[in-house]
């Protein structure tokens, strides 16, 4: 077997393309640079832009199944950007695919393409997309996710994963943006801390896109529909940020700031990177309030069901890898 993973350098992607090498698959891996870790495994690495047709036509072709991981993920920002990478990308990939005749697509979707204002709890995927979107983010994933489930059908079969706040040993997005908005004093709770939020361990998501390429084909189960991912296990926010820090070592962190004020704050923050704009960002929007101060978790049964899934390593358990894999990293 060939197989694409289209982000192949990053922390998921990587985690897949270790896991088709350990089977003997001979894998290509599509991003914007090099990686030695890659090179290691013997891997093909095509480097390019996702939203340049050319250079995913090349990588595509005469491959049998595509894994497409990447995208733009950041929390904020002007929508170009992430229509080109989000948007444009994954209809190149498409459009390649169908011209070389590749039949399998497990791609790489969000829970945050369902986002609600007032949190998700305990939903399913009969959940719909919503009328709007607070950040460009989630409304370019949603209307990647859409493009990859219509064009599910006999001569191309699709499944979109949902996972959520992927996190473990390598992680190089939440990991270290709690660790350093904790270091510089500036990581605080919005509300309590208490809401319920899904969070999925690195071993787990790489498995669960495993799974559906091994069950995908035209006809089965799975084919043209999204499935969230997670650990199935929801804990308070506190306690999971806390437990991360913790494997970090750093103290538990306790100051919070009620939502009403920092919906405000990310209003202003917001309307300040526009007419002020700095490389990272504003520090709070009204969007990333209501994902930290909201309850997010989801039911997972139709993954168990449909792909087989089962999360193998407990949050318990991926805490004591990560904190181990600290004192080894220096």
């Amino acid at each position: 077997m060939r197989a694409l993973v289209t982000g192949g350098g990053g922390f998921l992607g990587g985690a897949i393309v270790r896991r088709l090498v350990d089977r003997g698959w001979t894998v290509r891996a599509l991003q914007r640079g090099s990686y030695e870790g890659l090179e290691a495994l013997g891997v093909e690495q095509i480097r390019g832009d996702i939203a340049d047709s050319a250079v995913v036509d090349h990588a595509v072709a005469e491959c049998d199944i595509v894994f497409h991981v990447a995208a733009r993920v950041e929390m904020w920002g002007p929508i170009e950007p992430f229509h080109r990478t989000n948007v444009i990308g994954t209809e190149n990939v498409l459009a390649a695919m169908r011209r070389y005749g590749v039949h399998r697509l497990v791609f790489t979707s969000s829970p945050s393409v369902v986002h609600s204002r007032d949190g998700l709890e305990g939903v399913n995927e009969s959940v719909p997309y919503p009328d709007h979107y607070g950040a460009a983010y989630p409304k370019t994933k949603a209307m990647a996710e859409m493009a990859v489930l219509a064009a599910n059908g006999p001569d191309l079969a699709t499944v979109a994963l949902r996972p959520h706040l992927i996190w473990g040993p390598g992680d190089t997005n939440l990991v270290p943006q709690l660790l350093s908005r904790a270091r510089a004093g500036e990581l605080r709770f919005v509300g309590d801390g208490s809401n319920l939020v899904d969070t999925v361990y690195i071993d787990n998501a790489a498995d669960a896109h495993i799974l559906a390429a091994d069950h995908l084909e035209p006809d089965a189960a799975c084919a043209g529909k999204a499935y969230f991912i997670s650990n199935g296990d929801p804990w308070p926010l506190k306690k999971i940020v806390n437990g991360i820090l913790e494997a970090g070592g750093l103290p538990p962190e306790d100051r919070s700031v009620p939502m009403r004020l920092a919906l405000v704050a990310g209003a202003l923050f917001e309307a300040g990177q526009r007419f002020f704009p700095s490389k990272t960002g504003p520090r709070m929007t009204p969007f990333i309030a209501r994902n930290f101060g909201t309850p997010h978790w989801f039911d997972i049964s139709a993954a168990r069901r449909d792909l087989g899934y089962e999360p193998k390593v407990s949050i318990e358990e991926g805490l004591s890898r990560l904190q181990a894999w600290f004192e080894t990293s220096g």
